[in-house]
């Protein structure tokens, strides 16, 4: 019996060390995530704050018409002479005189061309009235060339175009969804020329970033020479970075532009504050600080009202009795009390427990903020849209 008891001691001091292992195992598990984490939580992939040179939008315009609206349409000449100019390209012959229509609109067309766009595929297309008319409701595109700035035709637009509401009324009153004079065509212009495109000049090619920092173009050449094990990258400006194409990616700047821009790099912002008065919205960003400062803050109300007594004369009163108005204004003032509050912050919930601490509105806020800014305790900038 004495020897069992001992082996099941020494067996239960093993599974005891075991979970203790286990355990330890997990929290260092545990504590290594979350430290990965909080080291990545301000880390960007490239793809999200640069572009490379050349990857880039372009911009399409068109002048055309829309048929079929009921009633609708274009109430002016442009409108007639397009249809007498459309009617001509297909081998009828009319005069602006024989078409009473108010079925057209005389509209133009806009589309954006992606970068690397191969003929054949579809964008959208937007259409918007030049005239008069009062909707597109029903109408259809005709055919459409989309111009670029160079003068030539890389698409063509054609199709039904959607407002996504309506328009109907009277001559008393109307009502109105969205906006009837402009529309889209999905898929609507298919794209019949490839834009000229260089990827790089030669030797290198240029990262472009979204928003000029000279930190963060720093962080980003720093970040690719890490990864590349050598000298590639230098940023040249706040905005762009030069990188030399390694020998092995010569022949192949798909796979080099993809492993750049699958990297992480650390965004340094500025410090901001965005104000809008119109609408009273505040958005305070991270690196915002206050520096120590007592704020004393409170709100004057001021209501007045009137309240005229009236005097009327009694019934069978002499002609010589009047109406008589006697004024009567009522005022009250109110003013909330307001005590010396020190505030200061490091971080960005410091910041905003302070202010609300305050428990001022976001329209009290936007003065307070002006105020810290002049008197030089607000450490950001201060942006008023």
């Amino acid at each position: 019996m004495a020897v069992l008891k001992t082996g099941h001691r020494a067996q239960s001091t093993k599974y005891r060390t075991q979970s203790i292992e286990y355990i330890f195992l997990s929290v260092v598990c545990v504590l290594l995530s979350v430290f990965c984490i909080l080291n990545s939580a301000h880390a960007e992939r490239i793809k999200d704050i640069a572009t490379f040179e050349g990857v880039r939008d372009n911009q399409l315009i068109g002048y055309g018409l829309v048929v079929g609206l009921n009633g609708t349409g274009d109430s002016g000449d442009a409108a007639i002479q397009g249809i007498v100019n459309m009617l001509k390209r297909l081998g009828v012959t009319v005069t602006p005189n024989d078409i009473k229509s108010k079925n057209v609109a005389a509209v133009v067309v806009t589309a954006q061309l992606p970068p690397f766009a191969k003929p054949g595929v579809k964008i959208d297309a937007l259409v918007s009235t030049i005239g008069d008319a009062k909707s597109l409701q029903g109408g259809t595109l005709l055919l459409t060339p989309l111009k670029g700035p160079d003068g030539r035709v890389y698409a063509l637009a054609q199709g039904p175009v959607s407002i996504g509401g309506f328009a109907a009324g009277g001559e008393a009153a109307t009502v109105q969804k969205n906006h009837p004079t402009a529309g889209k065509i999905p898929e609507g212009a298919t794209i019949e020329r490839e834009p000229p495109f260089i990827l790089g000049n030669g030797d290198s090619v240029r990262l472009f970033l979204h928003r000029a920092d000279f930190s963060t173009a720093y962080n980003i050449a720093k970040r690719i020479n890490e990864a590349l094990q050598g000298r590639y990258a230098d940023p040249v400006d706040p905005s762009s970075v030069k990188i030399t194409i390694p020998e092995e990616y010569k022949d192949n700047l798909v796979e080099l532009i993809t492993r750049i821009e699958e990297l992480d790099v650390k965004v340094d912002t500025v410090a901001k504050v965005i104000i809008n008065e119109r609408t009273g919205t505040v958005v305070i960003g991270e690196n915002v600080r206050i520096a120590p400062v007592a704020i004393a803050h409170g709100s004057l109300s001021i209501q007045i009202r009137e309240a005229p007594e009236v005097s009327q004369p009694l019934p069978f009163a002499p002609e010589q009795a009047e109406t008589t108005t006697v004024p009567r204004t009522e005022i009250n003032v109110k003013e909330q009390k307001a005590y010396l509050l020190p505030v200061s912050g490091v971080t960005l919930g410091d910041v905003v427990r302070a202010l609300n601490a305050l428990g001022v509105t976001p329209r009290d806020l936007i003065s307070i903020l002006q105020a810290l800014k002049a008197a030089g305790a607000l450490r950001a900038e201060l942006e008023i849209m």
